[in-house]
């Protein structure tokens, strides 16, 4: 069933409190990439992408979603639990043993929803062109989605991936970056600067959008939606997302610290109340 917006951002409030929950229980994770990315994937799950349940790994006549930045999991997971993907009581695994929810997505436990174990850097842009190019091959209309991290773009990987997108006319690809500025040993731009990202990826054939509210939902929706109509035109499609890490608990924003770092009981309280709820709750 479709949801209005205002249902997507009462949803948006939901997943942030999973994932503080989450990381918050085994005291290990990345919280503020997760919810600095939380309006990406509600607007990607909620009314961009085409997809289909029960899940399948083939994706058939779908679109497909692959997550590069896989230590964003939480945020992966408690979307794909929200829209129904596999029960939001399984989030209490998160990081357990013999958990399907690993730290970094993995597909060796059937997780639905996942269709490529990622979180070494640089290396989902490659899959997602790959399955692009496969649904030209079958003459499959449906789209594949990737998102990546800003730092991840030092890897260079990334860049000979973009050179073959374009070389190729990989025109059912959309890309997006979280450009939040921050990665785990500071800001992007101190530890190896990304420069002219807009004229970088216009300079290697792709066709770019640049959306500066990526915590506003319907701007994000938004620019998603443009991204799709662009598709079919001879060129990749990517969108640089400015985004805020940690947005919505005050403490996170604005600094590198939490990229990988849980809030201990009392950080976990005064989060929640940010998000209204006084206390944190039982799934």
């Amino acid at each position: 069933m479709s949801k209005s917006i205002e249902e997507l951002k009462s949803l948006t409030t939901q997943i942030r409190r999973d994932i503080l929950r989450m990381v918050h229980a085994v005291n290990s994770g990345h919280p503020g990439g997760s919810l600095g990315c939380t309006e990406f994937f509600t607007a990607l799950y909620g009314k961009v992408m085409n997809y289909k349940l029960p899940f399948t790994m083939e994706g058939k006549n779908e679109d497909l979603f692959f997550l590069s930045n896989g230590h964003i999991s939480p945020v992966f997971y408690s979307t794909l639990a929200r829209f129904d993907f596999f029960p939001v009581a399984e989030l209490a695994t998160f990081r357990k043993l013999n958990s399907r929810l690993q730290g970094h997505p993995t597909t060796h436990e059937g997780l639905p929803g996942v269709r490529v174990a990622s979180g070494s850097l640089g290396q989902g842009l490659s899959v997602a062109i790959g399955a692009a190019l496969g649904k030209k091959l079958d003459g499959d209309q449906s789209l594949v989605y990737t998102l990546h991290g800003d730092g991840e773009l030092q890897e260079g990987q990334i860049w000979e991936a973009l050179m073959y997108a374009a070389h190729n006319k990989v025109d059912n690809l959309i890309a997006t970056i979280d450009y939040n500025n921050r990665q785990i040993d500071g800001d992007v731009d101190d530890v190896l600067s990304l420069g002219d990202l807009n004229a970088k990826l216009r300079a290697f054939g792709w066709d770019v959008l640049e959306e500066k509210n990526g915590n506003d939902l319907e701007a994000v929706i938004a620019v998603l939606e443009h991204a799709k109509a662009k598709t079919g035109n001879g060129k990749p499609i990517a969108i640089i997302l400015h985004t805020e890490m940690g947005f919505g608990v005050d403490y996170m924003m604005g600094t590198h610290a939490w990229h990988g770092k849980a809030p201990n009981d009392e950080q976990l309280i005064t989060a929640f109340k940010q998000l209204y709820l006084e206390a944190p709750a039982d799934y």
